[in-house]
């Protein structure tokens, strides 16, 4: 990993509930995986087993959750979110103007808002890294993916209080 790859802020209310979920699949949804493919295995021809197949297809998902899990709690920067002070940045609610529109976001990774009705963009999408930094009347635009050029403008910044 290079030493310029983004920081991910997390609560430590979002740390701990993905410590518990990585615990989970690292040992009993483990164990579960296994036991299933096992018994998929034993009712004989594998190729047209549907049951071992799609067994083994969430093995594969499992094991990509706990990777990210592991590098996300490796990574992460655990604490309150930041205490606004107008600008945008990590763990901060963003209410701006996007293309015409009002929204109101947190900018950070999804995990932090689990269970909020919050949006969430990251800070390396396009909108993200086209805002972070800026300050309360501030402007920018930025390319959507689809190439559109989008204008944006900050209204307003908040310290994330978990809802």
């Amino acid at each position: 990993m290079s030493s310029d790859a983004p920081v991910t802020f997390l609560t430590q209310d979002a740390y701990d509930r993905l410590v518990a979920e990585l615990e989970h699949l690292s040992t009993t949804g483990r164990e579960e995986i296994a036991k299933r493919i096992e018994a998929a295995r034993e009712e004989g021809d594998l190729k047209e087993n549907g049951g071992y197949h799609a067994a083994k297809d969430e093995q594969g998902k499992q094991e990509a959750r706990i990777r990210t899990l592991q590098w996300l709690l490796k990574n992460a920067t655990v604490g309150d979110a930041p205490e606004s002070t107008g600008t945008v940045e990590p763990g901060t609610v963003v209410t701006a103007t996007v293309a015409g529109g009002e929204e109101v976001f947190l900018l950070g990774n999804r995990e932090i808002a689990s269970g909020s009705d919050l949006d969430v963009y990251s800070e390396a999408s396009p909108l993200g890294a086209a805002i972070l930094g800026l300050k309360e009347g501030d402007t920018t635009s930025y390319t959507a993916p689809n190439g559109r050029e989008i204008a944006v403008e900050i209204v307003k910044v908040e310290t994330y209080t978990g809802q």
